[in-house]
């Protein structure tokens, strides 16, 4: 073979190679990408059952809530046919704890706890309509029994002119409060709404407040609408002595509620009786202050799918013909 033909040989010998090199690195670039194609579609196939599995399980969730709320409203609506006065004992059907139980064939199950919730200390009552100014001011009196209610709690009074300030109509700051100026300041900023708060988490808002002292007072304080009364019967027994505005801590003892085991403790004449003060108009505001009936209550349903646990709260609403409705319903939070 002539050197010529030799080379050309040679030369056809490479090319092919390279060509053969080219047509596999394709291949496995090929490969790849579709290895990660048919990866993101397995992905995307497997979070989408995930969401639909998720959301089918909230949807079960919140059905059995709502059948938790006809019940609460049978038992709150049987409460109120079978007690004239409508005093909230702890023997009434409504104080009982629910659950847990199998719905039938579900494999769900439900727990629900129902609670009074002008046990509590209402926050938005802390500002009344001044009809002169026409607008929401603070009500000292009741400003005084916030005050109590922290100290017993081991919190600072300042707290409650700082809530004054976020609740009142006005921009003017209190002595211990702040407005616009103090909240502008913060990081990010914002503004104090001036109006009635819908969930008690909005004491996080004022600044400093913190998740510790929002998880000492939560239990014992509510948002309602502002002329909403504290039922004696069921109070807590910081909120009982609060309420009184007078330093005492008598009633303490009778948490945790309403378990007190009496019918009404205490009616409205022992409760008068047991002020310190001889103050004519200080028996006068306490009197205008509570009452032996509620028409607010939570109820706390927990249902449980396979191992995963949900917490829905409702504030029911019990008319006086005894109808109850639904107010609101949070997931997750009260």
């Amino acid at each position: 073979m002539s050197p010529r033909v030799a080379a050309r040989a040679r030369g056809r010998s490479a090319t092919y190679r390279q060509q053969r090199g080219i047509a596999l690195l394709t291949a496995i670039v090929l490969f790849a990408i579709a290895t990660v194609l048919a990866a993101a579609i397995t992905y995307n196939k497997a979070m989408a059952a995930r969401r639909a599995a998720a959301t089918f399980a909230l949807d079960q969730a919140l059905q059995a809530g709502l059948a938790a709320e006809s019940l609460a409203a049978l038992a709150l609506e049987t409460s109120l046919k079978d007690n004239a006065s409508e005093t909230l004992p702890s023997g009434q059907v409504w104080t009982r704890p629910f659950g847990p139980v199998e719905i039938e064939d579900t494999g769900i199950w439900i727990a629900g706890q129902l609670e009074d919730l002008q046990g509590r200390f209402n926050l938005n009552s802390l500002v009344v309509f001044d009809q002169a100014a026409n607008a929401f001011v603070a009500d000292p009196g009741v400003v005084k029994e916030f005050q109590q209610l922290l100290q017993q709690l081991d919190l600072e009074p300042k707290w409650a002119d700082l809530l004054v300030d976020w609740l009142d109509s006005d921009i003017a700051a209190s002595a211990s409060g702040g407005e616009d100026a103090l909240y502008l300041a913060q990081t990010p900023a914002y503004r104090p709404p001036n109006t009635f708060i819908t969930s008690t988490s909005e004491l996080l808002a004022l600044p400093g407040f913190g998740a510790e002292r929002y998880k000492r007072l939560a239990p014992y304080v509510t948002a309602l609408p502002n002329d909403s009364k504290v039922n004696i019967c069921t109070a807590w027994g910081v909120v009982l002595d609060a309420t009184l505005a007078d330093g005492q801590n008598n009633f303490q003892q009778n948490d945790p509620t309403p378990n007190r085991g009496r019918d009404c403790f205490p009616d409205r004449s022992a409760y008068l009786a047991s002020m310190l003060s001889a103050n004519p108009a200080d028996k006068a505001r306490v009197d205008s202050r509570i009452d032996e009936k509620s028409s607010y209550f939570l109820l706390t349903s927990t249902v449980r799918i396979g191992t995963t646990e949900f917490v829905l709260y409702s504030v029911l609403f019990r008319e006086q013909s005894g109808q109850v409705r639904t107010l609101q319903r949070t997931f997750g939070s009260e």
